[in-house]
């Protein structure tokens, strides 16, 4: 094909990934980690949010608001002080949202989405460029390049205002260099100090970018150390010296690199086993297999997500999806085996062999974490950053050769296969897929409709997390319900006792409250961790809502 044409066919894929990453960005509230890289991008704190009495939408949301003073500073200081993150990502968020921040009004939820879009957006091109530069293939880069600009999982990623976009750009970079290093064993040539200076400062911008893109480096090295090691083996049988000039500047990329990961080591440290991070801790009563069962579900997100939402489907759609995703999956697995016999017996096989040992050391550094150290890798689909793009690319490869039609109704098969893609793409722009984050929105809508009198919501709190839940509900609730919220909606977050487990306190300091609020009052208990007695206070249980939506547990108490 001509330039030009490579050129148009790009772009092509560009609109598409644009459109569906960008249509309807600000649809829905914004969830609880979306919150928090609101508020720490802002340079503002939750710990201006009070506990322990009852509070305004207003107030809940005034984290939110921008604070025209705020820097670069106060952005660290705050990652540091209350999160578990490293800060490049918030930076640049603070840096994008000054753009367009608006000191009287609530930051835009479409304004933080919009630079995870973008650097979805650019993921396209960039995978096109992984793509040739791995195999030297346009075809193989444009397929590969039209899998991401519709793949679900990636649309899922770029549709909240959050790292992981711009994370897999990095892992995106990073591979293509390690590609490169290993190509450069195999001819015996010194890797290009561009090269290596480009790969250093990638992993070190990873690393301060999300604590997990260690991962990518660890199977990174875990691949070249098996090449190097080769070579060393081969060097001795020649006789000669082990470890040849060509090796070191790729030994100096790991030092670096490794140096630029002890950086963060001390702050690692004190982010494991800390409150935001308990959740990944694996669950002694969890089903052995259920990780793999979810693993395989988050790879399968990548090319394929039918209409899946438990929350908002009937099961018979669900179940209907779930045998259509089978029978796809069964289908395509036959065309990329034979995609895989006869990439193995070409002269593009060591591409394949370094991806595929990439992935399985990845893989394999996953289920560590989740079977040996009890650090769940699984329960989130997000976390598969870290090998997405291999397996992308891996693919894109395998369906080349069906492109090039080596077997019956190849092309017709690729179509088949990027349609299928392109419509889970589409199921991830509306939120009607089984990638799903908290719905605040469904909650904020079923309190609405069931309650016609003042409300007060409460829920314990044991960090920012449970505050920003609770900012979900109130966002959705100003700019839906305005009319009702300034006055109806109230807010209790619920304090542990000092130097405990327990909300012995804040149950009783709850219980005042209540007794002390006009009546009728319909109060919800969301995600309430705690045991406390109403019927001192007059609230009763209403036991048709006693259930979860969107995420979230409730039960509703009207008190008399």
């Amino acid at each position: 094909m001509k330039k030009h044409i490579h050129l148009l066919l790009l772009l092509i894929w560009l609109v598409i990934g644009y459109g569906l990453r960008f249509s309807g960005l600000a649809s829905l509230p914004p969830w609880t980690d979306e919150c928090a890289t609101i508020v720490f991008s802002l340079g503002n704190s939750f710990k201006t949010v009070p506990l322990n009495q009852v509070i305004s939408s207003d107030i809940l949301l005034q984290p939110l608001i921008p604070t025209p003073e705020a820097g670069i500073g106060d952005v660290i200081e705050r990652l540091f002080n209350e999160s578990t993150h490293p800060p490049f990502y918030f930076i640049l968020t603070h840096l994008w949202m000054k753009l367009f921040a608006n000191s009287s009004e609530i930051a835009s939820v479409w304004v933080a989405r919009s630079l995870s879009a973008f650097f979805g957006v650019l993921s396209i091109p960039a995978m096109f460029g992984f793509g040739y530069l791995a195999f030297r293939s346009k075809l193989l880069a444009h397929i590969a390049a039209a899998i991401i600009a519709v793949s679900p999982y990636s649309i899922f990623l770029a549709r909240e205002a959050r790292h992981y976009t711009l994370i897999m750009l990095l892992v995106i970079a990073s591979l293509s260099c390690f590609i490169k290093a290993i190509e450069n064993i195999h001819r015996q040539q010194s890797l290009p100090l561009w090269v290596g200076f480009f790969w250093t400062i990638i992993n070190i911008v990873g690393v301060a970018t999300h604590y997990f893109f260690a991962l990518t480096l660890l199977a990174e090295g875990l691949v070249l150390f098996g090449y190097i090691w080769h070579e060393i083996r081969k060097n001795k049988q020649n006789k000669l010296t082990p470890v040849q000039p060509y090796l070191w500047r790729i030994l100096l990329v790991a030092i670096a690199s490794f140096a630029g990961c002890l950086i963060w080591l001390p702050i690692v440290q004190s982010v494991y086993g800390s409150e935001p991070t308990e959740w990944v801790v694996n669950n002694s009563g969890d089903n052995f297999f259920a990780p793999l069962g979810r693993l395989l579900l988050w790879v399968m997100s990548i090319f394929s997500l039918l209409p899946s939402a438990p929350s908002i489907l009937p099961n018979w759609v669900i179940v209907i999806s779930g045998v259509a995703t089978l029978i796809f999956l069964v289908w395509i697995t036959a065309y990329l085996v034979y995609g895989l016999k006869v990439f193995s017996r070409s002269n593009n096989g060591l591409p394949i062999q370094i991806l595929t040992r990439y992935t399985i050391a990845a893989i394999a550094l996953f289920l560590f974490c989740t079977y040996i150290l009890n650090i769940d890798l699984t329960l989130a689909a997000r976390f598969i950053f870290v090998f997405a793009p291999a397996i992308i690319l891996l693919v894109s490869a395998l369906l080349t050769v069906c492109w090039q039609g080596l077997k019956k109704n190849t092309k017709l098969t690729l179509i088949i296969i990027w349609l299928m893609a392109l419509i889970g793409g589409i199921t991830a722009m509306f939120n009607l897929g089984y990638l799903q984050n908290m719905r605040p929105d469904l909650l904020a809508s079923l309190i609405q409709k069931t309650s016609q009198v003042p409300v007060l919501i409460t829920t314990t709190h044991k960090h920012h997390g449970q505050t920003g839940r609770m900012m979900s509900l109130a966002w959705e609730f100003k700019r839906f319900y305005a009319s009702d919220s300034q006055n109806n909606w109230q807010f209790f977050l619920a304090g542990r006792d000092a130097n405990a487990e327990t909300y012995t306190n804040a149950v009783q300091v709850l219980q005042q409250n209540i007794n002390q609020m006009p009546r009728p009052l319909d109060l919800w208990l969301i995600d309430f961790r705690s045991s406390v007695n109403l019927k001192s206070t007059q609230c009763f249980p209403d036991q048709k809502y006693r259930s979860r939506i969107g995420e979230y547990s409730y039960k509703l108490y009207h008190c008399e």
